[in-house]
């Protein structure tokens, strides 16, 4: 990125106008320009980017940062992301500012499986806020992050045109909203999604109210997302459970969908392709992501094809999945992987067979995307937006039926002709239909336009 210019009270009350600088260009003590409503359709605009959890490999979140604020900056827009940790893997042109939470889920167990209280958790009442959340059930970080948030941007909010919220829903946003500046919001998939799955799949009353404890954040963000515009969904079946389950009228939201790294995820003609493996790409802990109902597909389709082999990428835990793994016996036969790189997961799909998707419900699906754009056949379940992303260019099956997933497997397994055909579709749609800098220009109409409209813009402060 290039860098900035910064400037001295002194320098900025002698400034004069370059030649390339209207005579009315005004600048901020920081060396940015202030904001020129005559300019607005087609000046640079400086984009914040808050996100709570931003690593690729949390999921689609920090896949969507990493590749949206890419974007950008190809478009000529400078960029900061905000975040917690785990903090994401950004392109260089893209500056990020850490804003550093407890990080309780990665800390060590000392007592009863929680982990001992920060020091600085004693000193700071957000951290002990945290600290205490966490350890009574609650999964405090989007709303901690959103104090943590408000806090820095006192001051601050000047710096930036428009801030675009990745799905952390905080308060926080609330009062960057009373500093006069546009908030948009992103919203993937409404975490009631989530709850509701979850209590499906309790199968004891204590988990059942664990659940319900932990899933409590979201009445907070249901409350914040009614007040931000625009909206931004990333499927029709997003804006459709969206509003149903926040209340927010579905003309009012703006669909953008994201793109698929068709560049990273590709085929690979020089790897052999074998004839006997399924690989998905689902965490083993979430039931919304369907696994069992693979697992157990994969288990009938041993009887006909013994020598099938099953690779996951994820990370099994202790619990249900572990479990139906064991009942079936066949916990030894799938093989599960984690922390690998994109380039490790190419491979993967390069030299596998098929790949499955069987999740029960997906807000877009990353996981379906970058298999087809690499060239492999899929199978997919019908699962909340996948049949946008999927179309005619894959086989789709309904979500939760381990038998319809067997029997399209096996289908594909019989049919190396087919096979071939459905991979080469999948991987031209994913040309066609889904490409970032897509995605970033519908994005940077919409800032345009919330920015437009915006009343009560901050001044740059005095010096």
């Amino acid at each position: 990125m290039e860098t900035r210019k910064r400037m001295s009270v002194a320098e900025v009350l002698t400034e004069k106008p370059t030649a390339n600088a209207p005579a009315a260009h005004i600048f901020r003590p920081d060396g940015y320009p202030a904001l020129d409503p005559t300019s607005i359709d087609t000046r640079p605009l400086r984009i914040l980017m808050p996100s709570y959890r931003s690593h690729t490999h949390t999921g689609g979140q920090g896949v969507y940062m990493r590749h949206v604020t890419t974007a950008m900056v190809e478009l000529g827009h400078e960029v900061d992301v905000i975040s917690g940790p785990p903090y994401p893997e950004l392109d260089p042109r893209v500056d990020l500012i850490k804003l550093p939470s407890l990080d309780l889920y990665e800390k060590p167990k000392v007592f009863l499986g929680l982990p001992a209280m920060p020091k600085r958790a004693m000193t700071n009442w957000i951290d002990f806020y945290e600290y205490i959340a966490h350890i009574s059930g609650l999964f405090g970080e989007p709303r901690t992050f959103g104090m943590r948030l408000a806090e820095y941007m006192k001051g601050k909010a000047h710096l930036y045109d428009v801030i675009h919220d990745n799905q952390s829903l905080g308060y926080g946003l609330l009062e960057l909203k009373k500093m006069g500046i546009p908030i948009a919001g992103t919203i993937h998939h409404p975490i009631t999604m989530d709850r509701r799955i979850s209590l499906d799949a309790a199968d004891t009353i204590s988990l059942n109210l664990l659940v319900r404890r932990w899933y409590q954040f979201l009445d907070m963000q249901i409350k914040v997302a009614r007040e931000l515009d625009p909206i931004i969904v990333v499927s029709e079946s997003t804006r459709r459970d969206v509003s149903k389950d926040f209340g927010i009228p579905r003309e009012t939201m703006h669909l953008v969908y994201h793109g698929i790294d068709t560049v990273t995820f590709r085929p690979l003609p020089h790897v052999t392709r074998k004839t006997n493996r399924l690989m998905a790409t689902a965490s083993a802990d979430v039931p919304l992501k369907g696994l069992i109902y693979l697992i157990e597909a994969y288990a009938d389709l041993l009887k006909e094809f013994p020598d099938l082999e099953l690779h996951v990428v994820g990370k099994l835990r202790e619990g249900h999945t572990s479990k139906v793994l064991d009942r079936l016996g066949i916990r030894d036969k799938v093989i599960f992987r984690s922390g690998l790189t994109n380039q490790e997961i190419v491979e993967m799909y390069a030299e596998s067979t098929i790949a499955v998707c069987p999740s029960v419900y997906e807000g877009f699906g990353f996981p379906a995307g970058e298999a087809m754009a690499s060239g492999i056949p899929l199978v997919s379940t019908t699962g909340g937006s996948l049949p946008e992303v999927v179309g005619d260019a894959g086989i789709r099956v309904p979500p939760k039926d381990a038998g319809a997933l067997s029997a399209a497997i096996a289908d594909l397994l019989r049919d190396p002709v087919k096979r071939d055909a459905v991979g080469a579709k999948g991987r031209a749609r994913m040309l066609d239909k889904f490409q970032w800098k897509d995605a970033g220009q519908n994005l940077v109409n919409i800032y345009r336009k919330a920015i437009d409209h915006a009343h009560g813009r901050p001044e740059a402060p005095e010096a």
